[in-house]
């Protein structure tokens, strides 16, 4: 598929960007693009040479969430069919298998807040604003984004920024857990793609294996998860990559994996 509204680059070996790029509306989520995320979701999810994808927004913001001026008008049952793609676009990003990072500037809002939530974590630029406003507009988030708000800054927090339906600041969002960190908007990129490039050097069926437990893990009991936990662990421990993480430590050099 040739993308229009979004751009999928490799500034490194193992390391993806898509960018939404829609930056004169703001990067808002319309129908084209999100066939194209599915798209890009669907191809990237089966490279094995895929180490780590970084989310972003070209221009001066993340994601404003849904193009109202498209759905100005759309029948319910047009409007039912663009969800069930947006829905198909959001499980394609969280079944990547390799640790997704958001990078947030501006507005992150509606859909653009929940594709944040929807990332393993996130950085954000001093000035980017969160919110989901979808009690405001007679409808609730429809993107997993009242359970994936609630994992990440627990209950009582989620329904007042649900019911209340007001933005917060970068610094709230770190304060709460949300994102991982925020730095000046020009130091943003660098920031992420420095995280990416430590991943990228980590044993990569490690890093997945790592990314499985904890998803999978936190919905079972302390008994089963711990069962995953050590499935995973017998499995890698017989791996090339194991054994090269030992002996490049013992040789005092950067060890070389290979996904095997």
């Amino acid at each position: 598929m040739a993308y229009e509204t979004i751009k999928v680059t490799q500034p490194e070996a193992g390391i993806t960007v898509i960018t939404f790029a829609r930056p004169q509306v703001a990067n808002a989520l319309s129908t084209q693009m999100g066939r194209e995320l599915l798209d890009a979701w669907s191809q990237i999810r089966a490279a094995e040479a895929l180490r780590c994808v970084i989310l972003s927004g070209e221009g001066k913001h993340f994601q404003a969430g849904a193009d109202l001026k498209e759905r100005n008008g759309m029948t319910d049952e047009a409007w039912a069919e663009q969800h069930r793609l947006f829905e198909a676009m959001i499980r394609a990003q969280l079944a990547c298998p390799v640790p997704v990072i958001a990078a947030v500037q501006g507005a992150a809002m509606g859909g653009g807040c929940e594709m944040t939530l929807a990332c393993d974590f996130a950085y954000a630029a001093e000035g980017a604003r969160f919110g989901l406003p979808e009690a405001g507009l007679g409808i609730l988030p429809g993107l997993g984004g009242t359970q994936l708000l609630t994992r990440a800054v627990g209950p009582r927090r989620a329904i007042e920024l649900l019911t209340t339906a007001q933005p917060f600041s970068a610094e709230q969002a770190l304060e709460w857990g949300l994102v991982s960190g925020v730095v000046a908007p020009e130091a943003l990129m660098d920031t992420v793609l420095g995280v990416a490039r430590v991943i990228a050097s980590k044993a990569p069926l490690s890093v997945r294996g790592a990314k499985r437990v904890v998803h999978e893990g936190q919905d079972l009991d302390l008994k089963r998860a711990m069962d995953l936990e050590l499935s995973i662990y017998n499995n890698l421990f017989t791996t090339q990559d194991r054994r090269e993480g030992v002996a490049s430590f013992n040789e005092k050099r950067t060890p070389a994996f290979e996904g095997k």
